[in-house]
Order: structure tokens, then sequence, then C-alpha cells
């Protein structure tokens, strides 16, 4: 009783395990234009803001028995494709894939949001002009680490600032010298001590800042 529990439980998490990833391989846009059908997505997903990708697409028209599909080949021959970005639009060349039916087009996305592929021309005997939504592009945060928020940031940028404030007194020192004696004895300017001071610190801070880079 025992064993047939754990062998269905196990049979399910596989059922599970293969669904999620099904659904998520295959999360293209499909079209069905007169018989072909048409799946448009990104090779890797999710899309990564200049990372290089393909434009994957598969056509497909039915096969010689119900239910049955066959990949259309050489099917951008008289086949426009173009993507487009908000208002910006490139013609790209379209590569067939080993298997019938598959095609991919390199691209790197250099923008965040909504991709559209347009087909347009003839499908063989069928009129297209089609334009198809690709999966949206994400930032780099998907994949960063650790976060560019974290508080290593947050000290480089404290560090920074200080350095500006220095910089800020530097040149008000600079521009209201002020000469002072020691002993009857005429010695350094305030000024330009104050001023090798904040050199000194300035010097120092950059290098604590070169350093937390470099690590």
């Amino acid at each position: 009783m025992m064993k047939s529990l754990y062998s269905h439980s196990v049979f399910g998490v596989i059922v599970f395990l293969l669904s999620f990833g099904t659904s998520y391989a295959y999360g293209h846009t499909s079209i069905d234009i007169d018989k072909y059908e048409i799946q448009v997505g990104w090779e890797i997903e999710p899309p990564i803001v200049g990372i290089k990708n393909n434009i994957v697409l598969k056509i497909t028209e039915p096969g010689e028995t119900q239910g049955s599909y066959k990949g259309v080949t050489n099917a951008f021959k008289d086949v426009n494709p173009t993507v487009y970005f908000g208002g910006a639009s490139k013609k790209i060349d379209v590569n067939s894939d080993p298997r019938p039916g598959y095609y991919f087009s390199p691209i790197i996305p250099t923008k965040t949001g909504t991709y559209m592929m347009e087909l347009k021309g003839n499908l063989r005997d069928t009129p297209i002009d089609v334009k198809i939504p690709v999966e949206d592009v994400e930032p780099t945060a998907v994949l960063d680490f650790p976060s560019k928020t974290s508080s290593y940031d947050n000290e480089l940028g404290s560090l920074q600032n200080s350095i500006k404030y220095i910089q800020n007194d530097i040149r008000t020192i600079k521009s209201n010298p002020n000469t002072t004696t020691i002993d009857g004895n005429t010695g350094f300017t305030n000024g330009f001590s104050i001023l090798a001071i904040s050199l000194s610190v300035s010097a120092i801070m950059i290098g604590i800042i070169s350093m937390l880079k470099q690590n």
C-alpha cells in the first residue's frame, strides 16, 4: 500500500514538472493563417537586454493523417520578416534550422520592452501580412548578482559625495587665502595647510574606492 502511494506521488511530481517545463519552453505566441500555424518567440527565455539571442519561428501545416502536422520548408522564399520596437524597425535575415519548419534570426535586444515580428508576403499560396508580439525583453536585474542596489554601491556613492564636498572646500580655500605667523616667523598659510590635508584625504578615499571596485 505504501509503495503504491509512493509510486503515485512520484508520478504526480514528474507530471507536474513536465507540464511546467513545457508551458515555459513553449510560451511563444501562436497564430493561425489559413491552414498554417506560426509560432514566434525567443530561443532563450527570459530574453535579457544586451545579451545575444535568437528570435525563433515554427511554421507548420496539416500532415497526411488527421491530427498530424509537418514543418513548412522554404517558408521565407516570398515572405519578408521585419522586427519592430516602438517606431524603430529592422529587416532581418532568417536562417533555416535543421528541423523542417523551424527558423531563427540572431539578434541582440538593446532595449527592454515589447518587440514585434512582422511577416509580409506570400506563404506559398497564402497571402500573409501580420505583426506578432514577442515576449518582453527584461532588464539585466533578472540575472544580476549581487544586486546593483546593494549596500556596497551605497557606500561607494557616499564616498564619492564626500570627495565632491572636499573639492568644494578646496576651491573655497584657494579663493580666500589667510596668512598667519608662528613665533614671529612667517609660517604656512592656513589655507594651504588645509588644502594639503584635504588632498591627502581625497587621495586616501580614491584609493579605497579603487580597491572596493577591484574586489
